[in-house]
C-alpha cells in the first residue's frame, strides 16, 4: 500500500464519518425531545479536521444547519482550507 493510496483512504474515512454525523444529528434534531445532539463545535472540528467535504455534503442531502450563517460561509472555506492542506500534504509525500 503506497502512502498516496492511504492519505486518500482517510480522507475518504474522515469525510464519510463526518457525513453520517450529520445524518445522525439531523435525525436526532427531527425526533426532538431531550436527545443529546451533535454540538457545532464538534461538526466544525471535524471539518477542519479535514472533513468539510462530508460536511457540505450532508449539509446539502439532509437540509441541515443551512440557514445557519456560519455554516453557509465555514464549510465553504474549510473546504478550500482542507484542499490546500491536502495539496501541500501531497506534494511532501511525493518529495520523499
Amino acid at each position: 500500500m503506497t502512502t498516496e493510496y492511504l492519505l486518500l483512504v482517510v480522507f475518504a474515512a474522515i469525510n464519510i464519518i463526518t457525513f453520517f454525523v450529520m445524518a445522525n444529528d439531523k435525525r436526532k434534531s427531527m425526533a426532538g425531545g431531550n436527545t443529546e445532539r451533535t454540538p457545532e463545535g464538534i461538526i466544525f472540528f471535524m471539518a477542519a479536521a479535514g472533513g468539510s467535504l462530508g460536511v457540505y455534503l450532508a449539509m446539502l442531502t439532509f437540509r441541515h444547519k443551512t440557514r445557519k450563517w456560519y455554516f453557509k460561509l465555514g464549510i465553504p472555506l474549510l473546504i478550500i482550507q482542507n484542499t490546500a492542506s491536502a495539496y501541500v500534504l501531497w506534494q511532501f509525500v511525493a518529495v520523499n
